[in-house]
């Protein structure tokens, strides 16, 4: 039987991540993954397959589409007789995936990551570690790390299948559907309605909660629902779910909004309500493994699981289920291992929606702040006041900066705007070192760039703005 110092379960960004940290820390390692695509072995998870690279790759080919149609003449470029060719788009998409997938294989390769497909099983416990079924060879490992994602949720009346779609299905329509309902108006929902949306797609978003984007902070929430309605989208907020029937052309959609019950007939629909912790087969009630009541594993603050030599991270563990996260656990963990002070800075995680408008935030919204007693004091600067936005033709959006009124700690930074996903960094890094307001004002940013916007709002903190 063969022996590892750690064997990790899963391949996706915490799985691959842990794997080769702990490989370049000097432990013999394996990872057994079963994801395929195509009916072929490919590592890296959901995020890396049919998750948040195939998303991107398809939402920069709809922006880019929708600017030709839209905003080329603006710049004197003129263009007639644009189309879209949706079978070229998924195959750049996939071509973008396959490069990506197999620089895992290779970089498994380059640290020495022994790499099993299939499904790895907990089956043991002997005196030399732990012994797992990897893909139907026994092997055993002192350590052993649980990184098996998440699933999407499924609607009980609404089961995936034909017209019914989770994300995975969503990337792959062979044709712009006519009419496309999403069921949650979250990240998923409105990043996969926004690139139909722009292919000409007519997109209902229908989503339970009564407000938009309830986790952002209100100013946030507020801009982008205004944005994203003036593009076309079509949201109902506190809708009830009562029926979904579907046939060869499309899906029937019933539901109570208010005391209304409304019949919508969509060609295609997306549901999008969350994830669950993927635990099947794992042979956690075989060993004992503890889950709690959501089907999540059970860890303490390094990770442990309440059987010795078995860890957890990432989304089966429940928390922000983002993949910068999850690999941020595979690193604190595989260095936890070696002695080190691994870490995670769970206060400072980056929140990103790659929607038109971007937006992202980090750390406490104003309303979060005040609810936990804190004092705070607000900066915000747009856009439309940056040269570098102007001249890019897209100044929507703003920047704002929550800070302590006392101590003026940057409590939260929160975004929106075009390419505020990137801008989102900066603010984090700041925050990781405990900074204030001032730091981040202080610092000189180049001129004309969009992150200058982050140091006027920094400035408008303390009520010193220079372009506004």
């Amino acid at each position: 039987m063969d022996s590892y110092d750690v064997l990790v379960i899963g391949g996706g960004p915490a799985g691959y991540v842990a794997a080769i940290r702990a490989a370049q820390l000097g432990f013999k390692v394996a990872c057994v993954d079963a994801f395929e695509r195509d009916g072929k072995a490919s590592l890296g998870g959901t995020c890396l397959n049919v998750g948040c690279i195939p998303s991107k790759a398809m939402l920069d080919s709809s922006e880019k589409f929708e600017m030709i149609q839209t905003e080329a003449a603006d710049h004197g470029i003129q263009v007639q007789g644009a189309s879209v060719d949706v079978s070229k788009m998924l195959s750049r998409k996939t071509g973008v995936v396959d490069k990506l997938t197999g620089g895992i294989a290779f970089l498994f390769k380059k640290n020495k990551v022994q790499s099993f497909h299939g499904y790895g099983r907990l089956v043991r416990q002997d005196e030399a570690g732990w012994v797992v079924d990897a893909a139907g060879t026994e092997v055993v490992a002192r350590h052993v790390i649980v990184a098996t994602g998440s699933n999407p949720r499924e609607l009980p009346i609404a089961p995936f299948g034909g017209n019914v779609v989770e994300n995975s299905g969503a990337l792959s329509f062979d044709a712009v559907p006519g009419k496309l309902g999403v069921i949650g108006a979250g990240v998923i929902g409105l990043e996969l309605g926004s690139v139909w949306r722009r292919l000409g797609a007519e997109v209902t978003i229908l989503e339970a909660l009564p407000g938009f984007l309830m986790a952002a902070d209100d100013a946030v929430s507020k801009e982008a629902l205004k944005q994203f309605k003036k593009q076309g989208l079509d949201f109902h907020f506190g809708v009830n779910i009562t029926a979904v029937q579907q046939d060869d052309s499309g899906v029937t959609v019933t539901y109570k909004e208010g005391e209304q019950e409304v019949n919508a007939r969509f060609d295609k629909l997306i549901v999008s309500i969350g994830r669950v912790p993927n635990t099947a087969g794992l042979g956690a009630e075989n060993v004992g493994l503890e889950l709690d009541e959501r089907g999540f594993v059970r860890v303490d603050s390094h990770y442990r699981t309440n059987l010795p030599g078995i860890y957890a991270i990432g989304d089966v563990i429940g928390g922000a289920m983002l993949a910068h996260k999850a690999e941020e656990e595979g690193v604190a963990l595989a260095e936890m291992l070696a002695g080190q002070a691994g870490h995670v800075s769970y206060d400072a995680i980056p929140w990103v929606i790659y929607t038109s408008p971007e937006i992202a935030w980090a750390g406490l919204t104003e309303k979060a702040a005040k609810e936990k007693g804190l004092s705070v004091k607000t900066g915000q600067f747009p856009f439309s006041a940056n040269g570098r936005a102007l001249g890019h033709g897209d100044p929507r959006g703003f920047v704002k900066v929550v800070a302590d009124a006392s101590t003026d700690k940057i409590l939260g930074v929160h975004m929106i705007g075009s390419g505020v996903s990137e801008l989102i960094a900066e603010a984090v890094a700041i925050m990781e070192f405990g900074g204030s307001a001032e730091d981040l004002a202080r610092t000189i940013h180049a001129h004309p760039t969009l992150s200058e916007v982050v140091k006027e709002a920094a400035l408008a903190v303390d009520g010193r703005a220079l372009h506004i």
